[in-house]
């Protein structure tokens, strides 16, 4: 391969083992580098075509200082490293790698990430190429509830444009109630398959015991109780989208059925003995930090490479207030319209009450705010939002004063969750404070309806 790569690492043996990796499959290492300073020099020298960077070098600068003059230089670079600390993740996505590798890896896994990040640089030099002089302006996607004139959201759309008319893998990341299913959809809309079936399968929802025969289908005869052939999710999507919802939340061996079925693009009903040819793209969804998963062994890092070819981030409502007033708007039209209160408007005071709440639950918290105060209205003006009850309660005493167990319980994970800033898992995070697994925290946040604001 003509490609040159930099190693930036400051333990040598690492990266010394990563170079004989990288050469004897064909890679040309052009240096390694264990500082920034070092790194520097190498980059003006030799002008390597990639960069693997480590996060924590020697000196006073770090691999996520390198990576905001790489992407300056419009140098493409991946991370490689053992630090998945939630602050850092978070410094190191808004950098925009092409790839993130938890040490320790595999070499299958450098390959595949490897591949992986050439192919989306590759496409989005091509599609910058035909869009630097002809880029289209925006769709009205108001039927899809897509609104807003905020940054962060216009420059969404173009991503979503580039990669509509593709057959590239998306993965849709972003808190609850942000609108994935609807980016989904409107991917689905503007792609060349837009005739052909978009079927939108909860992970979150599906019985352990049930998903493969959810996805993939069975035959007749397959388990007991099993008296006729399904039809799965994936078959039903052939030709056309499948969008796999709150995909975090899959257990480890629905995993690896899953990447089989990626990787092969062929399925095998449960109890059959013929396997069946696919043609689905795939869009993907999680409120997670799949990164994070990865690091504490919950997500596989290979199907995480396949799903995550093209990422797009739904900013949150908190980040987009100037979006708040017209997505108001809108839903009063909308629900207005429903109750037959056309006539129905907002005091500035109230729109004053909605620039300052934090919104927790984002645009679906909006939505169902205005709907319910439409309803709630006994004149033609909302003067105020009844906010209050849209926020956890810390107590709920009964009768007598005591507190019922499962409120003591609520109340002791948000003050765990509060100290730890609404950090769940790893080092610092709720769970260890409460010395109890990641998985049966979240378990418990859902089972108790503690809200998205407190993590």
């Amino acid at each position: 391969m003509s490609e040159k790569i930099l190693i930036v690492e400051d333990e040598f043996i690492v990266a010394n083992d990563l170079k004989i990796i990288l050469m004897k499959a064909g890679y040309q290492v052009c240096g390694i580098a264990a500082s920034v300073e070092e790194a520097r020099i190498l980059i003006d020298s030799e002008k390597p075509n990639w960069v693997l960077l480590d996060i924590i070098l020697k000196g006073d600068l770090t691999g996520i200082d390198l990576a905001w003059e790489l992407e300056k230089k419009k140098i493409p670079f991946l991370y490689i490293s053992a630090n998945t600390n939630h602050s850092i993740l978070n410094a190191v996505k808004e950098t925009q790698p092409y790839g993130f590798l938890v040490k320790p890896f595999r070499e299958r896994d450098l390959f595949v990430m490897l591949d992986i990040a050439r192919y989306k640089y590759n496409f989005e030099k091509g599609n910058a190429l035909e869009n630097k002089d002809n880029k289209k302006p925006l769709k009205d996607n108001k039927k899809l509830e897509i609104i807003g004139k905020n940054k962060k959201l216009l420059d969404l759309m173009h991503k979503i444009e580039i990669v509509a008319p593709t057959e590239t893998s998306v993965m849709i990341l972003g808190e609850s109630g942000t609108g994935k299913e609807k980016i989904a959809h409107l991917i689905h809309s503007l792609s060349a398959n837009n005739t052909k079936p978009l079927v939108v399968v909860n992970c979150a929802a599906l019985p352990e015991s049930l998903i493969e025969s959810e996805l993939f289908g069975h035959e007749r005869g397959a388990f007991t109780g099993a008296d006729h052939v399904r039809i799965g999710k994936f078959e039903q999507a052939n030709g056309g989208t499948i969008f796999l919802d709150e995909i975090g939340e899959l257990p480890l061996d629905s995993q690896v059925k899953l990447l089989r079925v990626l990787q092969e693009k062929e399925i095998e009903r449960l109890g059959g003995e013929t396997t069946i040819k696919l043609n689905v793209r795939i869009i993907a969804a999680t409120n997670r930090c799949l990164p994070s998963e990865v690091a504490e062994g919950r997500f596989r890092l290979d199907l995480y490479y396949r799903l995550n070819v093209f990422p797009l981030e739904l900013p949150p409502l908190r980040d987009r207030k100037e979006d708040i007033g017209e997505l108001a708007y809108y839903f009063l039209d909308k629900y207005a319209l429903k109750s037959k209160r056309n006539n129905i408007k907002i005091s500035a005071k109230a729109l004053q009450q909605l620039q300052d709440y934090n919104w927790p639950g984002n645009i679906r918290e909006l939505e169902h705010l205005i709907e319910r105060s439409i309803l709630l209205a006994t004149g033609n003006e909302i003067d105020e939002f009844d906010l209050l009850q849209d926020f956890p309660t810390a107590k709920t005493a009964t009768d007598n004063g005591i507190l019922s167990m499962e409120d003591m319980e609520r109340e002791h994970i948000m003050n765990a969750l509060n100290l730890c800033n609404g950090k769940v898992y790893g080092t610092g995070g709720a769970a260890e404070l409460l010395k109890i697994s990641p998985s049966t925290l979240f378990s418990k946040i859902k089972k108790l309806k503690i809200k998205q604001g407190y993590f």
